[in-house]
């Protein structure tokens, strides 16, 4: 067992895991400041759920023994190998090593993952939904989807006495998906999407409803993302070497290059480059990188950040084109992100894009992965969106969603202006 692998992918785990509340604080500086608490506890509620539904029985979906022959992983449903409760009958065993590094520390990386993309989802209804009725419904979709696509994409498992790599759409399709293009940001995008026509739209609706609250909390929430995603992305190599470094890079000089991108765009748009424009065009790099950062080099990583940032700061206008009320631009950053980095591999990929001369096959594979995922993703959650608003009532009361929820759904403030705490 390689003590310096183990320690990589550890330390990777908790930079990951990092990304969750830096999540809340990038979404919670940009709402109301009657609503920041709520939105910042949709993060961390996913972060308690998730990290429990995996260790029962998500971990054991989503890399059952079945690999590429099964849909769902359903012969692992119920925990690893045979076991009904999951990993806890499982750690003597989980814990030998498994090459370079022990099971139980893949386990652990990838349940930051799961929490990840649930709590990416919660932006798209932000100022409006109950936080039990976002908890069942962030438990359903973890159950039949993400778990089940992380099967389809991140199961590396031993069939024959070899490694196979991964589920069945990067193993039977050859997608390249390095670190969760379509797995975390297509899936999340998707059920962002679905959820806020589940929602409808904030009273209000139109150009500059809300403008952030708090524009350093976000900027905070954006540099603990970034930092994070080294995590995320050199993490995924599973192995301090020569292709980490390599993704390391590349999430360094993607996002740098969609910052840029999306605030040339927002200049000649709007007369001003923002921060907020700033932060989310990093974002929006860092999501198109993920898929690709192993496997580019840095000047096409660059490219592909412009790219993104510009497409990304365009993509958020769609929700008023389309009528569909995207609060904090899920769909704009993740889905669109997700979909143009995991596609330009088939364009620019190292030994696979068309523009290097290997043809358009990659490309058609590139994109039959992210639409699997896609429509998987927002059929099923459109599905449990509906149920949750049908039988317990998803959105809050208006007036309260007009006063802010905070105080209604938490009984809490973030701020206490004016009282006399101290």
């Amino acid at each position: 067992m390689d003590q310096g692998n183990t320690a990589f992918v550890l330390i990777s785990s908790a930079l990951v895991l990092l990304m969750t509340p830096g999540l809340a604080f990038f979404y919670g500086g940009m709402v109301k400041a009657k609503s920041v608490v709520s939105m910042m506890m949709l993060s961390f509620g996913s972060l308690g759920l998730i990290a429990v539904l995996w260790v029962l029985y998500g971990y054991a979906i989503a890399f059952s023994n079945g690999g590429v022959s099964t849909f769902v992983g359903i012969d692992g449903w119920f925990g690893i190998d045979t076991s009904f409760i999951g990993l806890s009958a499982q750690v003597a065993d989980a814990a030998k090593p498994a090459g370079a590094f022990p099971s139980m520390a893949f386990v652990a990386f990838q349940a930051t993952f799961a929490i990840i993309t649930v709590a990416l989802i919660s932006g798209a209804i932000a100022d409006r939904a109950k936080f039990g009725a976002w908890m069942v419904f962030a438990g359903l979709w973890a159950t039949v989807v993400y778990f089940p696509v992380a099967n389809w994409v991140f199961n590396f498992t031993l069939k024959d006495g070899k490694v196979v790599d991964g589920g069945w759409i990067v193993h039977d399709l050859g997608v390249i998906d390095f670190a969760g293009g379509t797995a975390v940001h297509i899936n999340a995008g998707a059920a962002g999407l679905a959820l806020a026509i589940v929602l409808g739209k904030r009273f209000g609706f139109s150009k500059g409803i809300t403008q952030p609250h708090n524009v350093p909390l976000t900027l905070l929430g954006v540099a603990l993302l970034w930092f994070g995603w080294f995590g995320f992305n050199a993490g995924s190599e599973l192995a301090a070497d020569g292709i980490a470094s390599i993704a390391f890079i590349n999430t360094l000089a993607a996002p740098a290059a969609a910052m840029l991108g999306w605030l040339i765009v927002e200049k000649i748009k709007h007369g001003k480059a923002t921060s907020i424009g700033a932060g989310s065009g990093a974002v929006a790099g860092l999501v198109a990188i993920t898929p690709a950062c192993a496997s580019l080099d840095p000047i096409w990583a660059m490219v592909l950040g412009v790219i993104a940032g510009a497409l990304c700061a365009l993509a958020i206008d769609l929700k008023f084109a389309l009528g569909f009320d995207d609060s904090l631009d899920v769909v704009g950053i993740h889905l669109v992100g997700g979909i143009v980095g995991t596609l330009y591999i088939g364009i620019f990929g190292n030994g696979v894009g068309a523009a290097f001369g290997f043809g358009w096959h990659q490309f058609a594979m590139q994109a039959l992965g992210a639409g699997a995922v896609l429509i998987y993703s927002f059929v099923l959650a459109l599905i449990i969106g509906f149920a949750v608003e049908k039988t317990i009532g998803f959105r809050v009361k208006a007036e309260d969603e007009i006063a802010g929820i905070d105080t209604v759904v938490h009984g809490e403030e973030a701020y206490a202006f004016g009282s006399d705490r101290g």
